[in-house]
């Protein structure tokens, strides 16, 4: 219901109640502007776009602080990295009411951190962060549409994996501490991540069989998906390693320090780092997971398919696999081209023979 009502002080009162009941009213001085202003918010209500005006100038940093108590469900390092790109989200645009932020402003922001020291994955990270709690925000009725759209999104990049070669592999593993070398076993050959190797235990590989059931990741989470907890085959000669590390070291998991006690996942990759050092041409920025690409491109060069390589490294779905290791599978273009030149071969070979007819006649 709404209504415009003249003031003894000559000013027209416009006023209307939204759909809680609430009254709203605001004072012009021609009548045509308060009707104005009605007809914009009658607009935005059969639009849906409505946004209580007091709502609307909710500060960056205070929905934030209410988005993450309902993000805090999720597990404590997925909470963890929320924290770090809010703290990155409200140092920008912290102070500021989610309706006044523009795309343009959202543009300008991921421009800025391009020119800083930060990987385009991770600025995409930071990004796709925002989009997210802007969009929580137009679901809430808070803002009516998000800053953020494929036209402000800074791209997700197209790094490819580093894939080690098998020598580079083998020095790693010789380089390690002898307590540790079955982690690179683990990381190259049956490609575990890396908190996912710290937390193996004993109890989840098979030895006789020669199958390995990653279950818990660091320090005693579940694993994140159903699919991360597929087996994965084992040869006899890993597993006879893998045995002979449980039985020297001893401890409940299969990565063990010296005193056989579980091994963290910030002193495995310290002691990555440490081994890098000693390879040649391995690159500085060359971590544990990259042991899972060699794992991968080992598959592809075996003659694996997609599906055998999706299955293996436990990806929920072959197009995660494709995005990442794609451009891995041997002779690609070659076989496009030979599909080609089959069909324009057996055309000239019908054209050449249809030609000799004509002249025999």
């Amino acid at each position: 219901m709404a209504s415009i009502k003249k003031r003894e002080d000559g000013q027209w009162r416009a006023r209307y109640r939204d759909a809680a009941g609430k009254e709203h009213a605001r004072h012009f001085g021609r009548k045509t502007d308060a009707q104005r202003w009605l007809d914009e918010v009658s607009s935005s209500v059969v639009t849906g776009h409505y946004v209580d005006p007091k709502t609307a100038r909710t500060t960056v940093e205070k929905w934030c602080e209410t988005w993450l108590e309902g993000y805090k469900t999720r597990r404590p390092g997925t909470v963890k990295m929320a924290r770090v790109h809010i703290a990155l989200i409200n140092k920008e645009f912290g102070p500021l009411p989610l309706s006044a932020v523009r795309p343009s402003m959202v543009k300008a922001w991921t421009a800025k951190m391009k020119d800083e020291p930060r990987a385009t994955s991770y600025i995409y990270a930071i990004y796709r962060r925002f989009a997210q709690i802007m969009g929580d925000a137009v679901q809430d009725g808070i803002i009516p549409r998000s800053p953020c759209s494929r036209k402000t999104s800074p791209g997700a990049g197209t790094q490819r994996p580093y894939v080690a070669t098998t020598e580079q592999v083998w020095a790693l593993h010789d380089a390690m501490d002898e307590h540790l070398r079955s982690a690179v076993l683990l990381g190259a050959f049956a490609g575990l991540r890396t908190a996912e190797t710290c937390a193996l235990r004993t109890s989840d590989v098979d030895f006789m069989r020669g199958v390995v059931s990653p279950a818990i990741q660091w320090p005693a989470e579940p694993v994140k998906s159903e699919t991360s907890r597929t087996p994965v085959p084992i040869p006899r000669e890993l597993a006879l390693q893998l045995s002979a590390g449980v039985k020297k070291f001893g401890g409940e998991t299969v990565v063990a320090d010296e005193l056989g006690q579980r091994c963290p996942p910030w002193e495995l990759q310290r002691a990555i780092r440490t081994a890098r050092a000693k390879v040649d041409g391995l690159p500085e920025a060359f971590r544990y997971h990259d042991l899972r690409h060699y794992f991968a491109s080992l598959l592809i060069a075996s003659g694996a398919d997609v599906k055998v390589v999706q299955k293996r490294l436990r990806h929920a779905s072959a197009m995660t696999t494709l995005n990442t290791y794609g451009h891995m599978w041997p002779d690609a273009d070659e076989s496009a081209r030979a599909a080609v030149g089959v069909v324009l071969a057996a055309r000239a070979d019908s054209l050449a023979k249809d030609s000799c007819g004509l002249t025999a006649d």
